[in-house]
C-alpha cells in the first residue's frame, strides 16, 4: 500500500508540476525506467503472508487488477508506455459487479479477461448474467474466471463456459458453502490445457472429462463433494491425478459420509485398476471422507516430497491406516516429527503434528481430525489410529493434551477407560515433556497412577517435565503417585504449574489449525474446503 500511496503523489505532483516551478518532474525518466516504476506499483494476486485458504481461493479480489486504469488517464505518454507493454505489466480487463461490460470490450484494446462475481449476498440481475455471458464467450482472452453464486444462477452460467479456452489458468467455481443440496454440471466440451489452479465445489465429474485429463499444467486441484450425486470413486479419482504431473497442492473433500462398507463394496466389485501415481511436485495434501477411501487412493500414490498432510475421518468405530502410514513412509518429510499437539473437543478430536526439527513457522506437518462425540469415543480412536503408527511417533519429545469441556455431554462419556489412555501413550515412548490442561488433570492423573497395573516406566520412559494447569486445590497433588514412582525408579520427572495469572500454559499458536469451526476445524466459508485458518 506504500508504494500505492507513492505512486499516487507522483500523479498529482505530474498534474501541477507546470503550477510551481519548484515540483520534481517524473518526465526526466526514462521509459524503462518508468514502466519498472509502473510494474512495482502493481499489487500482487497472491502475498506472502496470506493464509492457505485465500490461495486455494485463488488469491486476493481479482478487481485490483484495475490498477492501470487510473495511470492511463494521467498524460498521453503515461497511456502509451502502459498500453504498448501488456504483456510486461500484465494488464488485463476486469469483469464484475457492475462493470459494462460490451462497452468495455467494444472500446478496449483486445487484453486478456478476468470474471469474478464471488459476493453471495446479492441476487445477480438479468442484465449482470448477460454480461456475463458476453464475457465467457471470449475463449480465446479469458484467463482467470471466478464465480460463487447461488446455484441456479451458477449453473445458467457454467453451461456457457463450454468449448476449448486456451489461455484459461484459473477456473474457481461453486455455490455457497451452505448449499449442499444442488449438483452443478460442467459442459462436456470444457477444454483448457493451460489451466493451473481448478476449485470445483459440488459439480457431477464425468470419468472422462476432458477438463481433467488435459490439465498436464494443473498445479492446484481442490474438489469438493456435495451432493451424493457428484460422487466419484477412487479409481476416477487416481485415473485423474494420472494427468497431472506438475500438481503441488491436492484438497479431496466431502461434504457428506459414504459408508465404509459401502467404498469396500465397491472396491470389492471394481478393484483398483488405475496404475500407481506418482506425484513428484506434491506438496500439500488434504483428504476429507471415510477411511476406506482415503485408504483405497493412497495405497496407490506416492508423493517423495510432501511436506503437509491432513487427514479428516467421518464418525466410525474403527480404523485401520496401514497404507496411509506406507504413503508417509515414503515421503522425505513426513518420517520424522517433534511435537504432537491433540485437543479434544465437543464434537472432534483433532491432532497436529509438528516436523523435526521444529519448522520456524510453527506449521503442523500432520494432522488429523476424528468427528467423534465423547472423550471416550475420541480416546479409543486415536489410540487406534496412533498405536498402528507408533513407529512413525517414536521420535516425539513434546507432548500436549488440551481439552474443551464437554458441558453437555454426560459424565460416564467423560470418564475414560485407563487402558485407552495408556494405549495412547504407548505411542510416545521417546516424550521428555507432556503439558496437560486443567480439563484433563483428572484423567490423565488416573490413567498415570501405578496400582500394581505396570512398572513405574511403562508409560512414558523418557519423559523429564509434566507442566500442568489447574484451576482449584484437588489438582495439587494430582500426580503425587506418579512422580513418587518415578523418583524412586531413579528417573525423576520435574512437575511444573505455572500461574495461571502470568503464564498461559499452552498458548494460542499464531501457526493454522486444520478446523472446520471458527475455533478448531473450519470449513471454507468460500471454497467448502477443510482448509487451516
Amino acid at each position: 500500500m506504500k508504494r500505492i500511496g507513492q505512486l499516487d503523489d507522483v500523479m498529482v505532483c505530474c498534474k501541477s508540476e507546470r503550477q510551481s516551478p519548484h515540483a520534481a518532474s517524473i518526465h526526466i525518466l526514462d521509459d524503462l525506467s518508468l514502466l519498472n516504476v509502473f510494474n512495482l506499483y502493481r499489487p500482487a494476486i497472491f502475498d506472502r503472508a496470506d493464509d492457505d485458504d485465500v490461495r486455494i481461493f485463488g488469491g486476493r479480489v481479482w478487481d485490483r487488477e484495475r490498477w492501470w486504469y487510473k495511470l492511463t488517464h494521467v498524460c498521453r505518454r503515461w497511456r502509451h508506455l502502459i498500453l504498448g507493454s501488456p504483456s510486461f505489466l500484465g494488464l488485463c480487463l476486469v469483469c464484475t459487479w457492475g462493470t459494462p461490460v460490451a462497452d468495455m470490450l467494444a472500446h478496449s484494446p483486445p487484453l486478456p479477461i478476468v470474471i469474478e462475481y464471488i459476493d453471495t449476498n446479492r441476487d445477480i440481475t438479468a442484465e449482470e448474467e448477460e454480461s456475463i455471458i458476453v464475457a465467457l464467450q471470449q475463449r480465446d482472452r479469458v484467463r482467470r474466471i471466478r464465480l460463487r453464486m447461488a446455484a441456479p444462477s451458477l449453473q445458467k452460467l457454467v453451461l456457457a463456459i463450454d468449448g476449448e479456452y486456451p489461455v484459461l489458468e484459473y477456473l474457481i467455481l461453486g455455490p455457497p458453502v451452505e448449499d449442499t443440496c444442488t449438483a452443478l454440471m460442467l459442459p462436456e466440451t470444457l477444454q483448457a490445457p493451460h489451466l493451473c489452479h481448478l476449485l470445483l465445489r459440488g459439480f457431477v465429474l464425468p470419468m472422462g472429462s476432458r477438463l481433467l485429463t488435459n490439465a498436464t499444467d494443473l498445479v492446484m486441484l481442490a474438489l469438493t463433494v456435495g451432493p451424493p450425486s457428484t460422487y466419484f470413486r477412487p479409481n476416477s479419482l487416481l485415473h485423474w491425478l494420472s494427468f497431472m504431473p506438475q500438481l503441488e497442492t491436492l484438497l479431496i473433500v466431502f461434504l457428506f459420509p459414504v459408508p465404509n462398507h459401502e467404498v469396500e463394496r465397491q472396491l470389492m466389485h471394481s478393484p483398483i485398476m488405475a496404475a500407481h501415481v506418482t506425484l513428484l511436485n506434491l506438496r500439500w495434501c488434504v483428504f476429507r471422507g471415510v477411511s476406506a477411501y482415503i485408504e483405497a487412493v493412497v495405497s496407490q500414490m506416492t508423493a517423495p516430497r510432501l511436506e503437509k498432510l491432513g487427514i479428516q475421518f467421518f464418525k466410525q468405530l474403527t480404523f485401520s491406516v496401514p497404507p496411509l502410514l506406507q504413503f508417509m513412509d515414503n515421503t522425505e518429510n513426513l518420517t520424522r516429527f517433534d511435537s504432537v499437539k491433540f485437543k479434544f473437543s465437543v464434537d472432534k478430536v483433532h491432532v497436529e503434528v509438528y516436523p523435526s526439527p521444529p519448522d520456524e513457522v510453527k506449521k503442523y506437518a500432520f494432522s488429523i481430525y476424528v468427528d467423534s462425540w465423547h472423550l471416550d469415543w475420541q480416546v479409543f480412536s486415536m489410540a487406534q489410529i496412533f498405536n498402528s503408527a507408533s513407529q512413525i511417533f517414536s521420535a516425539v519429545e513434546h507432548l500436549t493434551l488440551e481439552y474443551e469441556e464437554h458441558s453437555w455431554s454426560s459424565r460416564e462419556h467423560d470418564e475414560v477407560d485407563r487402558t485407552e489412555w495408556r494405549n495412547l501413550l504407548r505411542s510416545f515412548s521417546k516424550v521428555k515433556t507432556l503439558r496437560v490442561q486443567d480439563g484433563l488433570v483428572k484423567e490423565l492423573s488416573r490413567c498415570l497412577r501405578l496400582d500394581n497395573e505396570g512398572p513405574p516406566l511403562e508409560l512414558l520412559p523418557e519423559l523429564q517435565e509434566l507442566r500442568y494447569s489447574g484451576s482449584g486445590n484437588s489438582t495439587g497433588d494430582a500426580f503425587t503417585s506418579f512422580i513418587d514412582a518415578r523418583q524412586i525408579a531413579g528417573r525423576p520427572v520435574t512437575l511444573v504449574r505455572p500461574n495461571p495469572r502470568s503464564v498461559t500454559l499452552v498458548p494460542r499458536s499464531s501457526r493454522p489449525d486444520f478446523s472446520e469451526s471458527s475455533d478448531v476445524m473450519k470449513v471454507s466459508s468460500e471454497t467448502g474446503v477443510v482448509l487451516d485458518t
